[in-house]
């Protein structure tokens, strides 16, 4: 038998946001995690509280409402922290939660771990813990978490990050992967293979890219790219050259590639794969079409290629996409 210290799990419960699902979720899961290895004779990992900055927070309107067990205030020492979704309301929260904020730093240094969950990243990120480090949000968020923290190494495409401590995962309902994730780490595999079985979650799950809806990055000053971006989109079913792009705008080719990466975060040849992949995606989604069919329409001649940047960016096959996706083959 293990002999494990009791840890110590803070489940936050901030200010101003209104996700409960993830701060239900992971108390949840790590309390079945504690009572499967009680009964197996072992001493529960964690002692989880949910801590908060009032006595009770409202959500949904008033509908909901959390009495967190203990103010942050008495919380000296920590093991784990969880920082839930703060949903679209990121910008109130970060007004909201300072002393909360505060606090996640001091127990960083003082050998926490900490693990965000979609936007709660919003909040990990104003401590300037992340900076540096690679981290994963909410795809639909990434662009607005690019433009206010441009010192962390955003991978909207990992599912779960795992770096130095702090944990990050994707979007919504994917944060059970990462509590997964967690109770592997501080558990063992079996517990987690037990929790995985119990709340149906599929286990070893790593990327979010085939759930990412690409819209591209729009919330820039510069024009130059901004017409660039339009003259991609309208030709969807043509090979672009990018050289020839650059003239047609009067920019030189380098600045050209400069400007584009700085407003947008993709090159111009990753922007143009990205919109026609998006374009595809949807077609496989509703059409009836052959992979070949929707292949030519957007502008690939060449299947293998078209194979290869597919897979780039969803982390799919076409067909295994289609196969997951259109209603038509589920169920035919």
């Amino acid at each position: 038998m293990r002999n494990i210290r009791m840890k110590h799990l803070t489940i936050l419960v901030p200010e101003g946001q209104n996700n409960l699902s993830s701060i239900v979720g992971p108390y949840k899961i790590f309390t079945r995690a504690n009572d499967y290895w009680k009964a197996a004779g072992k001493k529960q990992v964690f002692k989880i509280e949910l801590v908060g900055l009032s006595k009770e927070v409202e959500f949904y309107s008033g509908l909901f409402c959390v009495r967190p067990n203990a103010n942050i205030s008495s919380i000296t020492k920590t093991d784990l922290v969880i920082i839930p979704s703060l949903n679209h309301n990121y910008e109130k929260a970060l007004k909201g939660n300072k002393l909360m904020i505060d606090w996640i730093v001091r127990q960083y240094a003082h050998g926490a771990a900490i693990a965000s969950i979609c936007t709660g990243a919003f909040m990990l990120a104003v401590t300037g813990l992340l900076d540096g480090k690679s981290c994963s949000t909410h795809w639909a968020v990434a662009e607005n978490f690019r433009a206010m923290f441009p010192k962390v190494n955003l991978q909207t495409d990992q599912l779960i990050t795992d770096e130095n401590g702090i944990y990050t995962n994707g979007g919504a309902y994917s944060f059970l992967n990462l509590m997964i994730y967690l109770i592997e780490k501080y558990y063992d595999r079996q517990t987690a293979i037990y929790c995985s079985k119990v709340f149906q979650i599929e286990m070893d799950r790593n990327s979010q890219s085939p759930f990412a809806l690409f819209t591209g990055q729009k919330l820039h000053g510069d024009e130059m790219v901004k017409k660039a971006q339009a003259y991609i989109e309208s030709k969807l079913g043509e090979k672009i050259s990018i050289t020839d792009l650059s003239s047609r705008l009067a920019v030189g080719r380098r600045n050209f590639d400069r400007r584009f990466i700085k407003a947008t975060g993709n090159t111009p040849v990753e922007y143009t794969q990205r919109v026609k992949i998006e374009s595809a995606k949807k077609a496989l989604e509703i059409s009836r079409k052959t992979i070949s069919e929707i292949m030519y329409e957007v502008g690939y001649s060449d299947e293998k290629a078209f194979r290869e940047v597919f897979r780039k960016i969803t982390g799919m096959s076409p067909l295994a996409y289609k196969n997951r996706y259109n209603k038509e083959v589920i169920i035919g």
